[in-house]
């Protein structure tokens, strides 16, 4: 859900429901990132609620399409660390085998 202006597209808050600090404290760190991001910054309402509320400034981009552009690029990231991670326990798993037949 978005709060904001309909006439200021440059600055919205966007309520995530279901989710919490991990996932607002990495899309804040790619936002934050964006040299077209003047602010970004999340906030949890309650602990009880599984909400968040992340508020983007822009310096004019419409603060949707930075936003999805962030979490575009986040998943991403998400995507080359789990290769990066997969390759590396292959290696890993090979290197042992390697080792057990050498012994």
């Amino acid at each position: 859900m978005e709060h904001g202006s309909l006439t200021e597209l440059s600055s919205s808050t966007f309520s995530l429901a279901d989710e919490d600090h991990t996932l607002a404290n990495a899309v804040r760190f790619v936002l934050n990132k964006d040299p077209r991001v003047e602010f970004c910054g999340y906030s949890i309402p309650h602990p009880s609620e599984n909400k968040v509320n992340i508020r983007v400034q822009t310096t004019g981009d419409p603060a949707k399409d930075v936003l999805k552009d962030s979490l575009h690029t986040l998943i991403l990231m998400c995507k080359h660390v789990r290769s990066t991670f997969d390759e590396a326990v292959t290696d890993f798993k090979l290197h042992q085998n390697e080792q057990m037949s050498i012994d």
